[in-house]
């Protein structure tokens, strides 16, 4: 990495991380999420990339109890911001792979076969507001938009671990193929 990059490793789990899939939480702020998110992450084996500003501090008993002990299982990057984050993919040049965003304003379903590649970057954004103009911008350039349907009529928004959780394993069942049962 450059100079102008920082990146702090807040846990580093073993090399059976999985490298062909990441998960980047951009200005989370309730950390309960943060803590449901990291949880899946462990169990994925996909690695997890935090973009401050965050609306929490990483020692908040909230986000420790909700990842309870898994927190040493998942490898945890945390950015300083935006424009780190996005310096720190760009410097990954050939081995970057997409940014691929998830939204309800997404064009295209996240279940769509084929939405996902090796390498790819899921980027969620904030509870409250969604992903900034710069990230979807990137998102757009480069992987698109995915949007998780739901019926607007009772429900205005899914909770940022659950769709954090939909994206994850529906790209892993695509990455890795369905898998088979022995009878």
């Amino acid at each position: 990495m450059g100079p102008n990059v920082t990146v702090r490793a807040i846990e580093t789990a073993s090399d059976a991380q999985r490298k062909d899939l990441h998960v980047v939480l951009v200005t989370p702020k309730i950390p309960g999420n943060t803590g449901c998110i990291a949880r899946t992450c462990a169990a994925s084996r996909v690695p997890l990339h935090l973009v401050a500003p965050l609306g929490f501090s990483l020692d908040d008993a909230q986000l420790k109890r909700a990842g309870l002990d898994y927190w040493k299982s998942v490898c945890v990057k945390v950015h300083d911001d935006w424009d780190a984050f996005y310096a720190y993919w760009r410097e990954l040049g050939d081995e970057r792979g997409r940014l691929v965003a998830f939204s309800k304003f997404g064009a295209r379903p996240h279940a769509e076969d084929g939405a996902y590649r090796p390498g790819d970057w899921l980027l969620f954004g904030a509870e409250t507001t969604g992903l900034p103009d710069a990230a979807m911008e990137a998102c757009k350039a480069t992987g698109g938009v995915r949007r998780i349907p739901i019926d607007e009529s009772h429900v205005r928004s899914l909770n940022l671990s659950v769709s954090c959780g939909i994206g994850v394993y529906e790209a892993l069942r695509q990455l890795d193929g369905s898998p088979t049962v022995d009878e």
